[in-house]
């Protein structure tokens, strides 16, 4: 069975039963499970609360074919990181035909690439930092002349900060590169920005309201997204009115550019000119108690469990396509 994904199909719903049986997909295997647990059993507890018939479904015990054999009708993906953000999962989804939430294999792919996304984002005008891919010890120097220190080394695609270090001397940075290709082959470094760190949700289509981050950390790691109590949050952020407009269309351009749709995140840092650059879009962010898309959605009226079912809404986008005819007709 194939899908077609009809983004005018997207629509608003009344009714719980209209969605059918839910599975919301979460765990898994990635760096990320611990964060996907914490999102996925949110995401649960609220479309429960408002009556969808959902139900757990972790890849890691359960085979896909199960969603066949369960007859569940679509998937709300609470899988962060790889094999469940970067089209993997989309795929397979893809192949079996049962609709899902949020970016399809092309969108997914291309967001949880860093550098993809950053080349992507440069043809269509958003401005993004200056990088160096690090394939080893050659690349160093040359990265070290064009970029100076501080600079921060990254995987290119792993989600919520994972791999990523500040480097302030040219003696760290091997052990640098070192931890980031521990997790994956392409790796890449960018010059330190110092400004402030802004981050824009996606719903359907529309920005909203941007957020503004501070971290007593060195940065706004995986700690601080979902551990920590001391990262300071502003909604709104305090940006004016013509630079909050500016932010929101970056991020819609970022997410056009790279396919991505449904919802998601797109995150900047405003360079010393108070320039906005994409730092990388986020198809499938978090959902916990310091999570940022539920933390803008509350500013526009939107509640934990209404965001929810609002993002399960774009599963209705993607819908079984009757099989090809016979050759020639």
């Amino acid at each position: 069975m194939r899908l077609t994904y009809q983004p005018a199909l997207v629509k608003r719903i009344s009714n719980p039963k209209d969605f059918g049986r839910v599975a919301v997909m979460l765990g898994g295997d990635s760096s990320e499970r611990e964060i996907s647990l914490l999102t996925g059993n949110a995401v649960l507890e609220a479309l429960r609360r408002r009556g969808v018939d959902a139900h757990a479904f972790d890849p890691r015990d359960v085979a896909l074919s199960e969603l066949r054999k369960r007859r569940f009708a679509r998937v709300w993906i609470a899988l962060h990181g790889p094999g469940g953000e970067d089209g993997t999962l989309q795929g397979a989804l893809e192949y079996l035909g049962v609709p899902y939430t949020g970016s399809g294999v092309m969108g997914s792919a291309i967001g949880m690439d860093k550098l993809r996304t950053k080349r992507l984002a440069l043809s269509c005008g958003v401005p993004t930092a200056d990088f160096v891919v690090l394939s080893g010890p050659q690349d160093f120097g040359p990265a070290l002349e064009r970029l100076k220190l501080p600079l921060i080394v990254k995987p290119a695609t792993q989600g919520s900060s994972v791999g990523m270090t500040k480097v302030d001397r040219a003696e760290d940075l091997p052990a640098a590169f070192a931890a980031a290709s521990a997790l994956e082959a392409l790796v890449f470094a960018e010059p330190w920005i110092t400004g402030a760190e802004y981050t824009v949700a996606i719903l359907q289509g529309a920005a909203l309201p941007s957020i503004r981050i501070e971290t007593p950390r060195t940065f706004y790691d995986y700690e601080a997204k979902y551990f920590r109590d001391d990262t300071r949050y502003f909604c709104p952020s305090g940006l004016s009115a013509p630079a909050e407009a500016h932010l929101a269309s970056l991020a819609l351009a970022a997410f056009e550019a790279t396919g991505a749709s449904g919802w998601g995140r797109a995150d900047f840092m405003m360079d010393g000119a108070g320039r906005p650059l994409l730092l990388e879009i986020n198809t499938i962010p978090g959902m916990t108690s310091h999570s940022l898309v539920p933390m803008a959605a509350r500013t526009v009226g939107i509640d934990f469990d209404e965001l929810a079912w609002r993002v399960l809404e774009t599963s209705l986008a993607r819908r079984a396509a009757p099989p090809a005819g016979p050759k020639g007709r």
